[in-house]
């Protein structure tokens, strides 16, 4: 999967308009909508999309969109 495809599952999973600016580096932690649902909407991204099963320690080690993406591959 691509980055760039990677990010339209982001952007539409976690509701970002295209008119705000993500890229690699942007931190989890300065968006809006980052909370305990949106931690529980990547495991279903993670089951969905990678077949993998994101445990709630790796969940807890990003930092940044980079970081999700990384582990999506």
């Amino acid at each position: 999967m691509t980055f760039e495809e990677k990010m339209k599952i982001f952007r539409e999973t976690f509701l970002i308009d295209d008119n705000v600016e993500l890229n690699g580096d942007t931190k989890l932690s300065s968006l809006d909508n980052w909370d305990s649902m949106s931690k529980l909407s990547l495991i279903i991204i993670f089951k969905d999309y990678c077949d993998k099963k994101l445990t709630f320690e790796l969940l807890d080690s990003f930092i940044t969109i980079q970081d999700v993406f990384d582990a999506m591959d």
